[in-house]
């Protein structure tokens, strides 16, 4: 087998596995333990409608990320790389990058930069960062040495650095503004540089751990979660401490995509087919939830990007013919539209 198909199979599994793996015992780590899980039953209304259509019918998407500059919305295919780029007023998206795009075999950590770059990670192999105006590929970075990597989800902090999970390692990855600068300039692939080890920090018996990630506004911490242990955790950026946040109220089991603004945590728990909100302290060291809500018409909700105070959420429908198992999707493939949470 190709090391290009190996690849592909390491992560329909790494997928499959992470959203359906039992609780990992609790991570032995500095801070108080999570809360109870989240219950299954809402306690909150909310407004679920589709906002675009995705086409094709294997796309089973799994980012998004919203452009600052034009409001427009960018989605990726887990199953062949497809990114597409969604226009507000026009509901069917158009195909951005096209499937297999510079060797892409798969789509999943979007995010889009104030410099109009879109950064589209590969689970099996780095990020490509993309010019959106021209679509052109500026620069590529790839996963140091030879062990299972799964690079999951990524953040862009303040000072333009890109940190990135690596849900197989327990590792987060940085490129900053210098290294970008020159990938770009060099044109060949640059190797990702970890910045924070969290193998000590996170359940060691999991294999898939840490997915989502956000970075504070203010520049001074990340926050990345722990699907399987049901933590979350603060990485202070300038000290390089890892501290586990003091949950109040729920944990963040099955926790995927993250979104931070205003001093408010979002997470989507995919399986369980819930939002989670919550209340982040002041320092970043404790938050406290808000509100929920679960509802199957969110179909395995896998990340979620807020424009305008509207929550655009990616149905991956992984459960219906999907790396989760077999079926048939719901056609067309769409990302939702939740207001009230």
């Amino acid at each position: 087998m190709s090391r290009v198909l190996q690849h592909r199979s390491l992560a329909l599994a790494a997928t499959a596995l992470a959203v359906v793996m039992p609780l990992a015992s609790t991570a032995q780590a500095t801070g108080p333990a999570p809360g109870p899980s989240l219950p299954i039953r809402s306690e909150t209304h909310a407004r679920i409608s589709t906002a675009y259509e995705l086409p094709g019918d294997r796309v089973y998407p799994e980012g998004i990320a919203a452009d600052p500059r034009t409001g427009h919305l960018y989605a990726g295919s887990y199953t062949d790389g497809t990114v597409f780029r969604m226009t507000p007023g026009r509901r069917v998206a158009e195909i951005f990058l096209p499937a297999g795009a510079d060797g892409r075999t798969t789509a999943n950590g979007l995010k889009v930069d104030q410099a109009g770059r879109l950064w589209v990670i590969d689970s099996t192999a780095g990020v490509s960062v993309y010019d959106v105006r021209s679509r052109r590929l500026l620069a590529r970075f790839e996963v140091p040495g030879h062990s299972a990597s799964f690079v999951n989800d990524l953040a862009l902090a303040p000072d333009g650095s890109a940190y990135l999970t690596d849900s197989r390692r327990a590792m987060v990855y940085r490129v900053t503004r210098q290294q970008l600068a020159e990938a770009e300039a060099d044109g060949t692939p640059y190797l990702l540089t970890p910045r924070f080890d969290m193998g000590n920090h996170v359940d060691p018996h999991a294999a898939y751990t840490l997915n989502g990630i956000a970075a504070d506004p203010s520049g001074r911490y990340l926050l990345t979660v722990d699907m399987t242990g049901g933590a979350l955790y603060r990485l202070d950026l300038a000290s390089g401490a890892i501290r586990r946040v003091a949950l109040h109220g729920g944990d963040m089991l099955h926790a995927d995509g993250l979104e931070l603004q205003h001093g408010r945590l979002w997470a989507v728990h995919n399986v369980t087919h819930t939002i989670s909100r919550w209340r982040i302290d002041a320092d970043g060291y404790a938050a406290r939830a808000e509100r929920r809500v679960t509802d199957e018409a969110l179909q395995i909700p896998t990340t979620l990007v807020r424009r305008h105070g509207t929550l655009y959420v990616v149905r991956s429908q992984f459960d219906k013919g999907g790396p989760m198992g077999p079926g048939t999707p719901e056609s067309p493939f769409t990302v939702a539209a939740v207001n009230g949470i």
